[in-house]
């Protein structure tokens, strides 16, 4: 049996008299394309800030592949693969998209103090970030300012920049939130074409790209997992669907 890339063991965090997750166990194989739903409040982005460490639990393990990584900060956690996204984009807005990526692959290899550099120097950088801005469909955006995209394609070079520390777990914190529906079919179908051997988790609110995307999914309720299964296990899923109706969403 292999060893899974990300798994959980009992994650729990309080905060005072709040349970914001309690008890939640998971485990994703190598690859795998799992998704986090639930309304809002069932603290699925606190689940995020755990297995990214942002958050300490309050109970609890997170293991990468064999090692317990529990008591590691974000900084290390990243070193060793494990990548997000955020639900608001953290872009550098003043730099072009090829900038921004090659400033990143110069963080991840601890040499951000080359930055002072024209990028023009930093040859093998720079065809880095070319393959991987190619490797999302970004290379005609290579030389725009950040912020003169369209969001969805923001949203893309966030992705561009988690992708240049090279994780083998990258986990999307609402990827499409506040995109526009065309672009966000856009962003799905180049989320679609990242490396089969990555993890990817996802949170999205957005259930008909839930089950376009996900092979298995975690549904969290009151900080607790409710159910997990395949899409159609889950969309068949009477509990699931009165928690989704429940709030006016349709699953």
């Amino acid at each position: 049996m292999s060893v899974a890339a990300l798994h959980t063991e009992g994650l729990s965090k309080a905060f005072g008299g709040f349970k914001a997750n309690t008890d939640v166990s998971l485990a994703l194989p190598p690859g795998a394309r799992h998704a986090l739903i639930g309304p809002n409040g069932a603290g699925k982005t606190t689940l995020i800030n755990l297995l990214t460490g942002v958050l300490a639990p309050s109970a609890g393990d997170v293991f990468l592949g064999g090692e317990r990584i529990t008591g590691l900060p974000q900084h290390e956690r990243v070193k060793r693969g494990v990548t997000r996204t955020f639900q608001i984009n953290t872009l550098f807005h003043g730099l072009t998209v090829l900038e921004s990526v090659v400033l990143a692959i110069c963080e991840r290899d601890g040499r951000a103090a080359v930055w002072h550099r024209t990028v023009a120097s930093l040859g093998k950088e720079v065809e880095e970030a070319r393959e991987l801005l190619r490797s999302l469909r970004l290379d005609a955006d290579a030389n725009t300012l950040s912020r003169n995209l369209p969001y969805g394609r923001q949203r893309l070079v966030e992705i561009a920049l988690a992708l240049a520390t090279k994780p083998s777990v990258l986990l999307l914190d609402e990827p499409a939130a506040g995109v526009p529906s065309g672009e966000s079919r856009q962003l799905f179908e180049t989320i679609e074409l990242l490396p089969p051997e990555m993890t990817i988790v996802l949170i999205e609110h957005d259930m008909s790209l839930v089950f376009r995307f996900a092979q298995k999914i975690t549904v969290l309720a009151g900080g607790r997992v409710l159910t997990e299964g395949g899409p159609a296990e889950i969309a068949a899923n009477q509990q699931v669907r009165e928690l989704y109706l429940g709030n006016g969403q349709h699953v």
